[in-house]
């Protein structure tokens, strides 16, 4: 069973000079199904297929040692971070892929630039890292809430593209997926959290506060898709309202980046060549 090759432009930002052409996130259909067959049966065994080739490539990334890799899940609550961990990398060694999941910043963090802590956790040669939510609640929390200026915003785009540009040209292959979904989507996982007693510990009361600021939350995304989205580092929008579609979507894209660099094993040293073991 093999994916066949799908043009994810539509769904893609990334220009040389990002501010020069506006993302229309209200264009993306939370309930579009680009990379579907359809047939959710078929969906999912093309997943299970994916994630067990996405491990080879990861073995072979690991043994490669020329890259790093970076995978940015940014999206609302209950957009599907959580599943695409399990559903994507769940096959993977934990050896070469970790995963983070970033929350609000600790006293000492806050004492600090607010890249200082994604710093720390950025890929090293031959891993795969993946957060769960990123750097990029930095420029969705604070002008959302006003706690910074539009001019600040602005400025923490900058920082940002400049910080993906430097991993980018130290070796590190950056993909960020936005996961969207509708506002009606998210009403039914958040009752489904609260309505089943083992995933109502996921539930937070702020979440309902987000929930308010939709709108806002929604042009906060657009705005940093559009200024974000870099030729180095560029956005893919996810249709995620399809929770099958949303992994075969992002194990699919992934699978093909990583083929797209090349990865070999080392050369075998010749002192092996005749080397038996008794």
């Amino acid at each position: 069973m093999a994916a066949t090759k799908i043009d994810a432009s539509p769904y893609q930002h990334a220009t040389a000079d990002s501010a020069s052409k506006k993302f229309r996130l209200d264009k993306v259909d939370p309930g579009d199904k680009p990379f579907s067959t359809g047939d959710k049966v078929e969906d999912r065994a093309l997943v299970d297929t994916l994630a067990v080739e996405l491990d080879t490539l990861q073995n072979l990334l690991y043994a490669d040692r020329r890259f790093k890799l970076l995978v940015v899940l940014q999206g609302t609550d209950t957009s599907g971070k959580d599943g695409t961990l399990r559903g994507v990398f769940g096959r993977m060694s934990a050896l070469g892929v970790k995963t983070i999941g970033w929350k609000a910043p600790s006293e000492q963090e806050r004492a600090r630039d607010y890249l200082w802590r994604i710093h720390q956790h950025v890929p090293a040669a031959g891993e795969i890292m993946v957060f769960n939510r990123s750097h990029y609640e930095d420029v969705l929390v604070p002008p959302v809430n006003g706690w910074i200026t539009k001019a600040q915003t602005k400025q923490r785009y900058a920082h940002i593209n400049d910080f993906e540009r430097m991993l980018t040209e130290t070796g590190t292959v950056v993909c960020k997926f936005m996961l969207h979904i509708s506002k009606d989507e998210q009403r039914a996982r958040l009752q489904e959290r609260l309505d089943d007693p083992a995933k109502r510990w996921k539930f937070a009361a702020d979440d309902l506060t987000a929930r308010k600021q939709w709108d806002d939350y929604q042009a906060a995304y657009a705005d940093l898709v559009s200024a974000t989205g870099t030729s180095w580092a560029p956005w893919t929008v996810v249709p995620a309202d399809s929770k099958t579609h949303r992994n075969l979507m992002i194990a699919t894209l992934l699978k093909q980046k990583l083929e797209s660099m090349d990865l070999g094993y080392p050369p075998d040293d010749p002192a092996l060549k005749d080397l038996k073991v008794t």
